[in-house]
C-alpha cells in the first residue's frame, strides 16, 4: 500500500495550525455526551469552537473529510490503515480528534490497538465519553504508556473526576493544575507537549 492510497481510505488527516502534529477528527455534531452539554449552560460544550465558524458551514471540504473518516473508521481495515499512515510518517506526536469523539467502545479499542502498533509515537485522546473510558479501565486496567487519555470534565471550573489524566476548562476561576500556555503563545502550542505528557495530571484550558 502507497501512503497516497492509505491517506485516501482513512478520509485524509487534520492539520491544525495550533498543533505541533496531525489529528484525526469527525464532526462535533457526531459527539454523543457533547451534543447534550452544548445546550446545558456553564458546560464545556456550551460555546464549543467546533460547531461555530469554518466548522459550522456544511459547504466546505472540511465537512466532507469529517463525513469520509466517520465512515472509514468502521471499515475494518481502519486500524491497519491509520497504524501503516502513521509509522510511515513517523510522526513523534499525534492527537485524536481536534473535532468530536468517542462513538463507541470499540472505536476506543481500536484507537489502543493504533497506539500498541505504533509505540514510537505519543498519543493523546481528549475524550468526554467516562463509559467508555470506565469500561476499558475494568477490562484491562491502564492504556499503553504512548496513549495519554484526558477524562474532560463536564463543567467550566470544575475536576474531571478522579482519572489518571483529564483536562479542564477554566473561566472564572484559577486553573487547575497546568493551564495551557497557547493563549499566552498566539494560540499555539510551540514546543509545549503538556497534553501528551502522562506525568501531568490536569491540563486546564482557558474559556475561549
Amino acid at each position: 500500500m502507497k501512503l497516497k492510497e492509505a491517506l485516501e481510505i482513512v478520509g485524509g488527516l487534520s492539520n491544525p495550525s495550533k498543533m505541533p502534529c496531525h489529528s484525526y477528527g469527525i464532526s462535533a455534531y457526531r459527539c454523543i455526551t457533547g451534543s447534550k452539554l452544548v445546550d446545558v449552560v456553564g458546560s464545556v460544550c456550551a460555546d464549543c469552537y467546533a460547531l461555530k465558524g469554518f466548522y459550522a458551514d456544511w459547504n466546505t471540504n472540511l465537512h466532507k473529510a469529517h463525513q469520509k473518516r466517520y465512515e472509514a473508521m468502521n471499515q475494518p481495515d481502519w486500524v491497519k490503515t491509520m497504524a501503516f499512515i502513521i509509522n510511515t510518517k513517523k510522526m513523534d506526536y499525534f492527537r485524536w480528534h481536534d473535532s468530536g469523539d468517542l462513538q463507541s467502545f470499540q472505536h476506543l479499542l481500536n484507537i489502543v490497538t493504533i497506539a500498541e502498533q505504533c509505540p514510537s509515537t505519543r498519543f493523546w485522546l481528549p475524550t468526554r465519553e467516562k463509559k467508555f473510558i470506565n469500561q476499558y479501565a475494568e477490562a484491562f486496567g491502564d492504556f499503553p504508556k504512548n496513549l495519554v487519555v484526558r477524562v474532560s470534565a463536564t463543567m467550566q471550573d470544575e475536576p474531571a473526576g478522579n482519572y489518571k489524566n483529564t483536562s479542564t476548562v477554566h473561566r472564572n476561576k484559577k486553573p487547575i493544575g497546568r493551564a495551557c500556555k497557547a493563549p499566552s503563545q498566539n494560540g499555539k502550542c510551540l514546543d509545549c507537549r503538556d497534553c501528551w505528557n502522562p506525568k501531568i495530571k490536569n491540563v486546564s484550558y482557558a474559556y475561549h
